[in-house]
């Protein structure tokens, strides 16, 4: 054989195959991110800031790098009575910190700012890998494109922890949509060690084995009736023997899949679950512990109560009630997609995760400028209006994103120089 028969029978690396049709997705992305960072580095110079200090010495930038660094146990006390404790402040992105600085010569900041830009490529790739699975690879294109344009991305390249869920939110939902359940299990319990919204991960990898399990115990019945119907008779050859025979051996090559499925429903809450019985423990106050450390920074979960007062109380005076109106509009912008989504029909486990993700996002008593970065990881959302691009021409889909970006560079910039991102 000669060397180029060689390589040609050689056996291709899948994993290779699958870069290769993701990458127009990956560049893009890339470069949309490198034109936020651009204009962040200018707006922020303009105004004598480091851009650099924005994006990892900020909010919960800071409270991550002093869990790497300090370990947990450090708390502030404000003069109103709350408590604001970095229990409050999930362990696996200060566990990547500390293991980066402690490999590396990069500080805590520096590895949190790496692990950021590392992790929003994997979730950028996670979200084309599920959106190409779904619906072709121009809407996984698309999907990714409008998750880096969208208003609040700039939070995608800071060390922050929305990176990092993102990506494995995305990889256990293509892993639950392709059949990987162990995989998908395994994600998922990293998911909850990442964010509390971990539980959207874990409910999306539950409903879909649940409904695995009663999709085969339907066929099985179907099957039962029609073998039924059919009443043969007994054989005098001994087929009987062999078809028993190969009902056990499809039985046999049967349960392996069950085990792996009912498995990575074991496996994917330990991590959420995990953490804060460890708070409840450390705290003293049982299993609700990590509830009151919550509430020490007012965080809660009280079915949209307080953000309906928020915005009713804008409409007490005209200049507030524009404002009122922008969060109405606001949050129809992301409840309609969704629902968009369910006439679509996607996917179970999309459904599922989208729609925990959008409801503690919205339904939370936490701070509500937090919002739209809180709903960074509901990307299912995207996918209806990424399928409407797919539909443009080319030319035309690619000065649409190209216009977005340069307003959210813009707004990014701006943002972060303001008061966001809290």
């Amino acid at each position: 054989m000669t060397d180029l028969a060689t390589r040609t029978a050689l056996p291709r690396d899948p994993r290779a195959g699958a870069l290769r049709r993701a990458a127009p997705a990956l560049l893009g992305y890339a470069a949309v991110r490198a034109l936020g960072l651009a204009v962040l580095a200018v707006w922020s110079a303009a105004r004598g800031k480091s851009a650099y200090t924005l994006l990892t010495a900020r909010w919960d930038a800071l409270w991550y790098t002093r869990v790497a660094d300090l370990g947990y146990g450090y708390e502030v006390r404000l003069p109103n009575g709350d408590v604001h404790s970095n229990l409050a402040f999930f362990p696996l992105l200060p566990w990547l910190e500390r293991l980066l600085h402690a490999a590396t010569p990069l500080s805590y900041a520096d590895a949190g700012f790496t692990v950021g830009l590392l992790a929003s490529l994997a979730a950028a790739w996670g979200i084309f890998a599920v959106a190409d699975h779904v619906y072709g690879r121009r809407a996984g294109i698309g999907a990714v494109l409008l998750w880096a344009v969208l208003p609040v991305g700039i939070v995608q390249s800071m060390a922050y922890s929305e990176s990092l869920f993102t990506a494995l939110a995305a990889w256990s939902l293509y892993a639950v949509l392709t059949g990987r359940w162990l995989t998908a299990g395994t994600l998922a319990a990293l998911a909850g060690l990442t964010r509390p919204v971990g539980l959207a991960v874990v409910a999306a990898v539950w409903a879909a084995g649940v409904a695995s399990f009663g999709r085969e115990r339907s066929t099985e019945e179907a099957g039962a009736a029609r073998a039924g119907e059919r009443a043969p008779t007994l054989p005098t050859d001994g087929s009987a023997g062999r078809a028993t025979t190969s009902e056990s051996a499809s039985d046999a090559s049967h349960a392996p899949g069950v085990a792996r499925r009912a498995a990575a429903m074991l496996v994917a809450p330990l991590g959420a679950a995990g953490y804060v019985l460890w708070v409840g423990h450390r705290t003293g106050k049982g299993p609700l512990g990590y509830l009151d450390v919550q509430a020490g920074w007012r965080n809660g979960f009280d079915g949209g109560a307080a953000f309906a007062r928020f915005v009713a109380d804008k409409f007490t005076s005209f200049p507030s009630a524009l404002a009122g109106v922008g969060l109405i509009v606001g949050v129809a912008l992301v409840v309609w997609p969704y629902v968009v989504c369910v006439r679509q029909r996607q996917p179970l486990p999309l459904l599922v995760y989208a729609g925990v993700v959008t409801a503690l996002a919205l339904c939370a008593s936490s701070y509500f400028g937090s919002k739209p970065r809180l709903l960074l990881p509901a990307f299912p959302l995207l996918l209806p209006l990424a399928l409407a691009l797919a539909r443009l021409r080319a030319s035309r889909s690619a000065l649409v994103v190209g216009g977005v970006a340069v307003a959210s560079a813009v707004y990014g910039a701006f943002w972060l120089n303001g008061s966001g991102p809290p």
